[in-house]
């Protein structure tokens, strides 16, 4: 029996080419964005981002990967799983945004809060997410791919406009919502004319909404975790050194997690269904694969850290302006980080199938320990190079240090992580 079908590699094939599609448009056109708006404009941006990350859990509720392993277990129920999460989706939508924009109602406006709202409110068109998650169960990823691709293109030329006219941080934030409801669109009408879902079969399920909801709180809580855990960096840097030395490093993250992350990220999502779907019948089978998606994902990896570390000059200094030159030493020490982060990513996986996701949260609460106490250390000595350290030594020990405290992961972790076949 071989270790993927066709079917798994043409699924996965699909996630990788659409985020190198996105590495190509990024690649393009981001480093004109920053130069666009400069250090300070980025920073701003990019602060407003991490605050509106830290609520997505929220937005999300945590029901991705539960709903794409439900679709997956009980694909009869298609229609009950993808109303109610739709619903689900929908409420914590209005409730969050009720939060917002209370809380903006009794504070001083800024820039800043004016740029969360408007980033907040693209989430209404994110719930489209839902139909996605379908797509990804069945493998037909190929679907999904042609939707977003079109969305990218239109985006590029927004994105392109807006560079052109020297437009603000406003205009960019608002792009956002243009790309959630273009998105929207694009999967309405694909569905409607695919025939795969009938929007009058879908129905709410009380029982099922209390089943995904149980089995989606640890994933709730951790992904807040992980979200707060990524954007403590931001946090202690804008607090530290201000919001120009936040663009510098938003074009670290940017170059590092956009553009190389993501696409280990595909390929990890793009087997996961195959994954997910020999756990309960095939453990032999299972435990290849992901011996085989683990030695994968160690090379490349491998290979991001060994790039940046002998480009990351020519990069900096041939894409961006002088305001950015400092990303340059932070970049070499960051780059190292996916070397972990994959692990940890596949490792999650593998906490969905056993339902063992409370685990993830102790994991995330220890990287949010270790990451904020080096940042406290770090940064304000250090700057950003401090900040490089500090998050790279923290994916350390939430990827790599967590799972070697469990006896039974140390036992397996040749089979689990490096054994040879």
């Amino acid at each position: 029996m071989p270790l993927f079908s066709k079917k798994d590699f043409a699924n996965t094939k699909w996630y990788i080419l659409e985020k190198i599609c996105q590495l190509i448009v990024g690649i393009y056109i981001t480093p004109k964005i920053f130069n666009s708006l400069g250090a300070f404009n980025s920073g701003e941006l990019e602060i407003s981002k991490a605050i509106v990350g830290v609520l997505t859990p929220f937005f999300f509720l945590g029901l991705s990967a539960i709903c794409i392993r439900e679709l997956v277990f009980k694909p009869k129920l298609k229609h009950s799983i993808i109303g109610t999460t739709l619903i689900l989706r929908f409420f914590s939508f209005l409730v969050v945004s009720l939060c917002l924009l209370t809380y903006t109602y009794f504070t001083n406006t800024s820039e800043i809060t004016l740029i969360v709202l408007i980033l907040a409110f693209s989430y209404l068109f994110k719930i489209s997410d839902v139909i996605e998650y379908f797509f990804v169960a069945t493998k037909k990823y190929k679907i999904v791919f042609y939707c977003k691709i079109t969305t990218l293109a239109l985006v590029l030329a927004a994105q392109y406009y807006g560079v052109q006219n020297n437009f603000g941080a406003f205009y960019f934030a608002a792009l956002l919502c243009f790309e959630f409801a273009v998105q929207t669109l694009i999967y309405l009408g694909v569905i409607t004319l695919s025939k795969q879902l009938y929007f009058k079969q879908l129905k709410w399920s009380s029982k099922l909404a209390k089943d995904l909801i149980k089995s989606a709180f640890p994933l709730l809580v951790s992904n807040f975790i992980i979200v707060f855990y990524l954007a403590i960096d931001d946090f202690f840097i804008n607090h530290y050194l201000g919001n120009s030395a936040n663009g510098v490093f938003s074009v670290v993250d940017f170059l590092v997690i956009f553009i190389t992350w993501n696409i280990g990220a595909a390929f990890i999502y793009g087997l996961y269904p195959a994954l997910a779907e020999c756990y309960l019948d095939n453990k032999e089978l299972y435990l290849k694969r992901l011996k085989f998606m683990s030695k994968i994902l160690l090379v490349y990896g491998l290979c991001i850290g060994l790039f940046y570390t002998f480009f990351a000059d020519f990069i900096v200094t041939t894409y961006y302006d002088d305001s950015f030159k400092s990303a340059t030493r932070p970049l070499k020490i960051f780059a190292w980080s996916p070397l972990f982060i994959f692990i940890g990513m596949l490792f999650e996986k593998h906490l969905v199938n056993q339902n063992k996701l409370h685990r993830n949260v102790y994991r995330f609460v220890l990287g949010c320990v270790v990451n904020s106490i080096l940042c406290f250390l770090l940064i304000p000595k250090y700057e950003l190079i401090g900040a490089a350290f500090a998050v790279l030594i923290s994916h350390f020990v939430t990827n790599i240090v967590f799972i070697l405290l469990y006896k039974s992961y140390r036992t397996h972790i040749k089979t689990f992580l490096l054994a040879n076949h």
